[in-house]
């Protein structure tokens, strides 16, 4: 399986999201952004890490640091290697000096834990080839006058598909990723049913 690494791009929200969080992961050697829902605690894990804040007492995520610590084992990586029905999955993936080994956890916990680690995060290329959302690429530049490029066409008779595709486009420009996941997975389930 081939992966593509990727680093923290940020955290975003808006008032109608209900307590969640679009956590924004982006390719080191690409364009593309990978927009991930997760909860408060969750985002709230990650940015006090990311800032250097440290709480007056150990969250979970600092909890599992200092297991691995004390049974001399290390964090090698985090991989996001699946995505089913709009769900995101990921796997630690770990080694000490006798053994090497993974376990299952949400994207969230493990981004938590990789800041804490230091540990690269990566994410399987059909995961960033599906759900992954092209940002600031040349194909999406504003579009000349005479250049007819279906992204500047008018919306008005367009398709419903297409109306969306236009939605999703903006959305990334305005860094609005909560709802730029959302139109991408309703495009993704209409592309299916079609």
């Amino acid at each position: 399986m081939d992966f593509i690494q990727v680093d923290i791009i940020g955290l975003s929200t808006s008032p109608s999201s209900g307590g969640a969080y679009a956590l924004v992961l982006g390719e080191v050697d690409g364009n593309r952004r990978l927009p991930i829902i997760i909860g408060a605690f969750e985002a709230q894990a990650i940015a006090l890490e990311l800032e250097k804040i440290q709480p007056p007492r150990p969250m979970t995520h600092d909890l599992l640091r200092s297991l691995f610590d004390v049974l001399g084992a290390e964090v090698n990586d985090i991989v996001i290697d699946d995505l089913s029905e709009g769900t995101f999955y990921a796997k630690v993936r770990y080694g000490s000096d006798e053994n090497e080994g993974q376990l299952d956890a949400r994207p969230s916990d493990a981004v938590a834990l990789a800041v804490r680690t230091d540990a690269p995060i990566f994410v399987a290329a059909h995961v960033l080839e599906e759900a992954g959302i092209p940002a600031d690429d040349e194909d999406m530049a504003p579009v000349e006058e005479g250049d007819e490029k279906l992204e500047e066409r008018p919306i008005q008779g367009a398709t419903k598909l297409e109306r969306m595709e236009s939605e999703l486009k903006k959305a990334v420009d305005e860094e609005d990723y909560e709802l730029a996941a959302k139109l991408r997975d309703e495009i993704n389930k209409m592309r299916t049913e079609n």
